[in-house]
Order: C-alpha cells, then structure tokens, then sequence
C-alpha cells in the first residue's frame, strides 16, 4: 500500500482515509467504515497528483446525493485549507482542460517540473506500474466516478424505476444476498468438556474402550441449527413492478439455504421444487408456469389460510421465520386477513412483511389489508430497493431496530 506523501509529512492511506470520513460524519454526512476502505482503494487505483484530483476522489466516493455537495465541499476545504471554493468548479471541463494543458506543457519543457499546483498530499505511483500520461489520471478518474454513480443508482432506486439491463444485475445481487437466519435448539447433542449435563452414552462407550472403567466422563452440550425460512410472495397485478426482482430473492434463498417458497394471489402455489435449481433463470421460468394465476387480483386471507391448513399446521410454519412480501391490497374482508394472520402468529417464530409501498414518502398503512395484519407482524419492512433489502436482512436475522416488534409499527 503506497503511503501519501506530502511536502513534509507521510500519512499512511487508511488512518487518512478514516479521519477524512470521521470528519464528513461529523459534519452530518453518512459515511461508513465500507466508504473509508472505497477512499483507500481510490487513491490507490487513481493516485492524485493536484488537490483538484484529489476532491473528485472523494466526492466520487463520498457524495451520494447533490444535497450532500455544500457540506462535503466545506469539510474538504476545512481539512486540506485551500483558498479556493471548489463549488465553483464543480463539473467545469474548462478548467480541468486548462490543468490538463499546463500538465502537458510542463511534461515537455526540459529542466525540473515545476510543483504541482495544490499544496495537499499526493499519492505516488506503485512501484513497478509504466508512467501515466497527462490524461491518464483523468480518465480514469471518470470511469471510477462512473461507476460508482451507477452503483449508487442501482442501490438507491426503487425497482420499479430500474430499467430491464439494470434490473438484471439487481436480481443477481438479490439472489446473492447473505441472509443469516436464527438458530433453533436441536435435539442433537454434542460432546463438550464443560457440558451441562453427563452424557451416558458416550461415557459408557469410552468405559468400554478402557477395559470397563470409566476414566472419563464425557459431558453432552445442546446444538443449534438455523431455523426454517418460508417465503409467501403477492404476484398479483398491484405487485408487477417489484415481482420479478423478489422471485430472485426467493430463488437465491429456496437454493442456498433451503427455503420454502410459495406465492398467491387468488390461490396459493408451491413453487420450492422450481426455484430449487441453482440456474437462476431456468427456475423463474418454470415459477411463472407453474403459477396459474399471475398478475390477477389479490386474496391474503384465502392465501395464508391455504398455506396454514396444507403445509403450516403440519410443520412447515412451526418455529420457521416466514417472510409475507405483499403490498397489503387485497379483496378480502380485513377480519378474515387479521384472523388468519393470528393463526399464522401463534405457529410462526417469527412473521416479517415486506411492503414496497412503504419506501414512498408519507406511506401509511391506509389499505385495509395492511391495517389488518399489522398487529400481528414482528418487522415491517420495505425492500422497495437493493438497499432497503439490508433491513430484511437483519429482520431475518432477528436483529431489527426498536419499535419495529409486534404491534409497534
């Protein structure tokens, strides 16, 4: 890792990086630890050589929205001192073709290369790369910001705004999502040399190896196994928008952790064999044959009943975390949904509803459906992008934040 090198001092990329972020957070910017390793990256893969370059660096990879630009603008000048307002070049190509001008004219003058026209750190080229030409900095730096735009964009935006190319990378990062689900104690028991209780089997069978002395007592400790996950997902017509992309989740879910997938709109249909295949467009093929009943209208109530009735009461809703992804809308009488729902409660460790509708602004839980099922739901959460998909990952994990419990929302 190349340290940055200024006029007098050394500052190695990571500590400059994360005290960079600290001040942008205390500034009221949302910077993470994840976008200080970005920075590093950044200046490793485009090393600055003028303190122009360096603000793009850093905007590129700590500015995600234009309201963001007057604060991060003030902090950089705070930190690096400069006497210019760099809000007043921002995007101006007139002078950044003047600085790439002056950088090729001083590369062809003889004698010594006049300093670079920032005082702040710069970062040196690794050793063993060819030499950069006077545009290669740029460049590069604008294929980075590029990137890292349409990063933002495709975690950012609704799925319902994404374009079809940018909806196929969305459901392949969707059904890579690293989901954890809770453990359950299993009736397996481990040897364990501070268990808490004796186990008899295991002692006896070492006994046994000893001549018939137990030398040893074997200690027997629980196991735990992760609890089932159980997915019923609306495909009615009201849920168009967003069902592809969570036909993706469910996939990714039903082949890498064994999920149970079911999706209704006016009947229930098993769709886990489908989705089972690890090829992920081959199994959203074969889920949209074998639901009959595609972009019709919406039933909650007979679905989850359905679902109770033939597969919950007989173990599959038993201690499992089951995921309802519906926008709420639905044609039944909302006692049948909130009656059905209480049954569903008491089976289930745990019920997390997914509502796309709620990422709007000023969303309230106004459809007759939703208001029914809401007392009855320990998360509610969004998932109306790649971003608002991280709460229902933690709300899997059972980690949601407060006042997101059962009869809270």
């Amino acid at each position: 890792m190349p340290e940055i090198v200024g006029r007098d001092y050394r500052v190695e990329p990571a500590a400059f990086a994360a005290a960079f972020a600290h001040a942008l957070r205390l500034a009221g910017l949302p910077t993470g630890p994840d976008r200080a390793a970005w920075f590093v990256e950044a200046l490793r893969l485009v090393p600055p050589t003028s303190r122009l370059e360096l603000y793009w660096a850093a905007r590129t990879v700590f500015v995600t929205d234009r309201a963001q630009l007057d604060v991060f603008d003030r902090v950089f000048d705070a930190v690096f001192g400069g006497e210019r307002d760099w809000a007043e070049f921002r995007g101006d190509e007139r002078h950044e073709r003047d600085l790439a001008v002056r950088r090729r004219s001083a590369a062809l003058e003889p004698g010594p290369r006049p300093p670079a026209e920032a005082s702040g750190p710069a970062v040196p080229r690794p050793a063993g790369t060819a030499a950069a030409g006077p545009d290669d900095g740029a460049e590069a730096g604008e294929t980075l910001m590029m990137a890292a735009s349409r990063d933002e964009r495709l975690h950012a935006t609704a799925f319902a705004e994404l374009r079809d190319e940018e909806l196929a990378d969305i459901r392949r990062l969707v059904g890579e999502l690293a989901v954890r689900p809770p453990l359950r104690p299993a009736r397996r028991t481990r040897g364990a040399p501070t268990g808490p209780r004796l186990d008899l089997r295991r002692t006896v069978r070492a006994a046994r190896r000893a001549g018939g002395e137990p030398i040893r007592l074997v200690r027997a400790a629980p196991t735990s196994r992760p609890r089932r996950i159980v997915l019923l997902a609306d495909v009615s017509a009201s849920m168009e928008p967003y069902t592809r992309v969570f036909l993706s989740l469910m996939q990714g879910l039903v082949a890498g952790h064994r999920a149970e997938a079911f999706v209704f709109a006016t009947r229930l249909t098993r769709l886990t064999r489908q989705l089972a295949t690890r090829d992920a467009d081959r199994a959203l093929a074969a889920a949209a044959i074998g639901a009959q009943d595609w972009a019709s209208g919406t039933r909650i109530a007979e679905g989850i009943r359905a679902f109770i009735d033939g597969y919950g009461r007989r173990g599959l809703a038993r201690g499992a975390v089951v995921i309802i992804l519906s926008d709420g809308w639905s044609q039944d009488d909302p006692a049948d949904i909130a009656a059905q729902m209480a049954r569903l409660s008491r089976l289930a460790h745990r019920i997390v509803w997914v509502n796309p509708r709620k990422g709007a602004a000023g969303f309230r839980p106004l459809a007759r459906g939703m208001a029914a099922a809401l007392p009855h739901v320990d998360a509610f959460v969004s998932g109306h992008s790649y971003a608002a998909l991280q709460e229902l990952v933690r709300a899997i994990a059972d980690e949601a934040a407060p006042g997101t419990r059962k009869g809270t929302h």
